[in-house]
């Protein structure tokens, strides 16, 4: 190691990741902005034959925001603050250098292999694991080089307390590790019997036991992708950008345990009123409940951290993204405990309610963090101001209204099927045909359509001000905590 450069960090790794945040995002999003639209007027199903139907590109959009955009941030964000919190330089190693290059590039082989694949449909048809055991291998690879990315930056750091950010990332990569090993376990067929095509499989699980496994999978992919890595980036980019210390670490000891302890037991409440043991059904929805104190625990630590400070608020676009996306995941991960009370979920389950609930805590909790993030990564790795400040108010406004226009129509369209599918007349005969239910909800997916991109729309804002910050005023020395932004309009 060569201490004269220790504090000399190296944002090559970062920037490359950056960039692919931004590709799929745009990606992920415009697929769901179509799809959204297909919901309201399904003639747009038939402009590109089979490959432009709801059904193909549904797992392009989930696959392409989640395992793209999601990831992607989450890659970037790492190479960013475990640097600077372990007090690391990446070009002090050639090993580590070497090992985060090849995790990108693998990583982008990988993906562009998983659109090729899922716009051919070739899946699974397993939600959020729909790539074939070729792809899984990849996938398992690209993770192992994060590990070694994680553990050996560890390995040379000079800081020697692990601040809590670490620790999110530590258990993002052993918990999605665990879990993506155990449900995608697959028999090749045509190794097996002779028949069907080389890359086909069938799951390893049967029946109940495939649900339990995909449900214990699919709600910690949410778990341990749409929350552990982003509070991860909240306890890091607020505090840095604010310039105030984390109100509680001994609160954040408390949320981190609590989620590592609770959250796996929660997947269960998938599965309410199925054929799985009742007791499991009652555990995911008594451990649900209980999830409210560790999320809620992470989201008010972050809340009180302004304590005193709320008037950046009004002057830092930035603290309006990370306040409001910490308020998001508050009132997300109180829905989600509602929805897995029995009684309530007789009402919601597969109703649109529930799509409207994931995209409280995907469009503003990881959104806004994600970008939140970036734009605090640009000036200290670009090495110059934000393009445009007013851009930031602008974009922050337009996403703020396709959320709330998202999940309220969402919450109105879900409830609304909800009594329709329960509704029955004087001799207990159901009172509305499926086909009622479905022509009723088309405003409410008109309203879903326009929400979504109006979002999207603000995306193209962010990429743009990213874009002209590239080539915007140059920085002398790395801000200190506010990051510096034009005022252009």
């Amino acid at each position: 190691m060569r201490p004269s450069n220790a504090l000399n960090y190296d944002y090559t790794v970062a920037k490359y990741f950056m960039f692919a945040t931004i590709l799929f995002g745009i990606i992920g999003m415009a697929i769901g902005v179509i799809i959204a639209f297909q919901m309201a007027y399904p003639d747009l199903n038939y402009l590109a034959g089979e490959y432009g139907t709801f059904g193909r590109l549904r797992p392009l959009h989930t696959s392409g925001v989640i395992f793209g955009f999601m990831l992607s941030g989450i890659f970037a964000t790492w190479y960013y603050i475990g640097q600077r919190v372990l007090k690391v330089s990446m070009n002090e190693s050639p090993f580590l250098m070497f090992i985060g290059k090849f995790h990108f590039y693998l990583y982008m082989v990988v993906m562009v292999l998983a659109v090729i694949s899922l716009f051919a449909g070739v899946s699974t048809s397993k939600e959020y694991a729909e790539l074939e055991w070729p792809l899984d291998i990849g996938v398992v690879l690209v993770w192992v080089l994060w590990g070694v990315s994680i553990f050996g930056l560890i390995g040379i750091r000079r800081e020697k307390t692990l601040y809590i950010s670490l620790w999110y990332y530590i258990a993002t990569f052993l918990g999605v590790a665990m879990l993506y090993l155990f449900n995608n376990m697959a028999v090749p067929t045509k190794f097996v019997s002779g028949y069907g095509d080389w890359w086909h499989s069938v799951s390893m699980y049967a029946g109940t036991n495939d649900a339990l496994v995909q449900w214990w999978y699919g709600h910690n992919a949410v778990a341990f992708v749409f929350t552990v890595a982003i509070i991860a980036q909240i306890y890091y980019f607020l505090p840095k950008e604010s310039g105030q210390p984390v109100f509680s670490y001994k609160l954040s000891l408390f949320a981190f345990w609590g989620l590592m302890f609770v959250y796996l037991w929660a997947g269960g409440h998938h599965l309410i009123y199925s054929t799985v043991p009742d007791w499991m059904q009652t555990m995911g929805s008594v451990f649900s409940i209980v999830l409210i104190l560790p999320s809620w625990g992470s989201a008010i630590n972050m809340l009180l951290t302004m304590k005193g400070e709320w008037v950046q608020i009004r002057e830092n676009p930035l603290i309006k993204f990370m306040i409001l996306a910490s308020t998001f995941y508050m009132f997300s991960t109180l829905e989600g405990p509602i929805l897995s009370i029995k009684s309530v979920n007789a009402l919601a389950h597969f109703t649109d309610w529930i799509p409207g609930h994931v995209h409280d805590g995907t469009l503003g909790w990881v959104g806004f963090m994600t970008m939140a993030a970036l734009y605090h990564m640009t000036p200290r790795v670009m090495k110059r101001e934000i393009y445009s400040k007013s851009l930031m108010e602008v974009q922050f406004w337009i996403q703020t209204t396709g959320i709330v226009l998202y999940f309220a129509s969402m919450w109105i369209a879900g409830i609304t099927q909800g009594m329709m599918w329960r509704a029955t007349d004087q001799f207990g005969n159901l009172a509305y045909s499926f086909i009622d239910t479905v022509t009723v909800l088309i405003p409410y997916y008109w309203i879903r359509a326009i929400g979504g991109l109006l979002y999207l729309v603000g995306f193209f804002i962010f990429t743009y001000n990213i874009y002209k910050s590239m080539s915007a005023k140059e920085l002398t020395k790395e801000p200190f905590s506010a990051s510096p932004a034009g005022v252009r309009g």
